[in-house]
């Protein structure tokens, strides 16, 4: 038996269920790898329907914009351990004998002076050839991934994917679109944010975007001399908050009733598996919850006061996630405080969901059906 939705889930789940090597087509198969300023992450999966089954994975924390922040450049030590990393995803491709695949780097690769170095050296180690996608790329894929948590009943719709380098921020309007109709318009959104130009229906209009330099890596680098902790927290979100002066779509007071935050990122999944207690942690309760600004800002609070020490042995953040959870946190506020609501949606997806989801589109291979 499946297991339940939590309570306040939106009703359009990703069916991304593991399976094993033995059931997988490699003529079917499809690799999506996502280098980013923290995490090196891959998914294989085939396609299911109008979704995708994994059918094999891969996360590894390798902070490869450690120091990046300082000196500009990517450090030896951050090369290597990305390396490596990207050396098994290599032998994960090669034992599923997958031949479609879409592998990108974002923020630290993009901001580096070595960057290109680096993936010259990767290619030659590995032979993976990582493309440097631009932020809007970045941000398009975002969206993707997060079609399907979109309600019928928004009209409004902002989606937030908080990096370890960068956030990206984009704010669409689908109330034109048909309600059956909103989250595969979502998915139809092409390069450069054009609408399907194939599609019968009115189009999601992406009112505005933004890629704001700062993710959880960069903004806790930013403050990294703060020796006190709440002071530190305050400093950095109210810097986040100075930094999307830019991004201004609509005023707070002028959202309805319509309006839908989606975020995704290890930050929003964290705040959501502290949230519910899990002590360890259950993709099934995370993604989809619906979570309200009160909240939200009660697991802050419990951040706060367990301090640094706290955080760190606390099993619900996590190892990988301590060191970053605070400036995470703070970059969630910042955006609460601009755009107030109580339907925040939590995605445990992302970039490498997008590329799936993007690549078999174009090989026309998922099933044009409604979510």
């Amino acid at each position: 038996m499946p297991p339940k939705r939590p309570r306040g889930a939106d009703p359009l789940p990703l069916a991304v269920e593991e399976g094993g090597p033995d059931k997988a087509d490699p003529a079917e198969l499809y690799a999506a790898l996502d280098l980013g300023t923290n995490s090196c992450r891959m998914l294989i999966a085939q396609p299911k329907g109008n979704q995708f089954h994994v059918v094999d994975s891969f996360s590894k924390s390798v902070q490869l914009g450690q120091g990046l922040e300082a000196t500009g450049r990517l450090s030896r030590a951050a090369m290597h351990r990305t390396a490596q990393a990207l050396k098994i995803c290599r032998s994960k491709i090669d034992k599923y004998d997958v031949d479609r695949m879409r592998l990108v780097a974002t923020e630290a690769c993009r901001r580096a002076t070595n960057g290109s170095d680096f993936l010259d050296s990767v290619y030659r180690e590995t032979g993976l050839r990582l493309e440097v996608i631009k932020p809007e790329e970045e941000a398009r894929l975002a969206v993707i991934s997060c079609a399907p948590l979109v309600s019928s009943r928004t009209e409004q719709l902002l989606v937030v994917d908080i990096g370890g380098g960068s956030t990206e921020l984009v704010w669409i309007d689908i109330s034109r679109v048909p309600r059956v109709e909103r989250p595969r318009a979502l998915m139809r959104l092409n390069t450069g944010f054009a609408p399907d130009p194939n599609s019968p229906f009115p189009a999601a209009r992406v009112v505005d975007w933004i890629s704001v330099p700062l993710g959880v890596a960069t903004l806790r680098d930013q403050f990294d001399d703060v020796e006190n902790d709440a002071a530190r927290f305050a400093l950095m979100s109210w810097y986040f908050e100075e930094n999307l002066s830019e991004f201004s779509p609509y005023e707070a007071e002028q959202t309805r009733e319509g309006f839908q935050i989606i975020g995704t990122s290890g930050t929003v999944t964290t705040v959501a598996a502290s949230h519910l207690g899990l002590r360890r942690y259950d993709r099934s309760k995370v993604d989809g919850l619906r979570m309200t600004s009160d909240q939200i800002d009660k697991v802050i609070r419990q951040y706060l006061e367990l301090g640094p020490e706290g955080r760190r042995i606390d099993p619900r953040i996590g190892k990988d996630r301590h060191a970053l959870i605070m400036s995470g946190a703070a970059i969630l506020q910042a955006l609460l405080r601009v755009w107030p609501t109580d339907r925040l949606t939590v995605a445990d997806r992302g970039l490498r969901e997008g590329l799936l989801y993007a690549q078999m589109s174009a090989d026309g291979v998922l099933e044009d059906a409604a979510f």
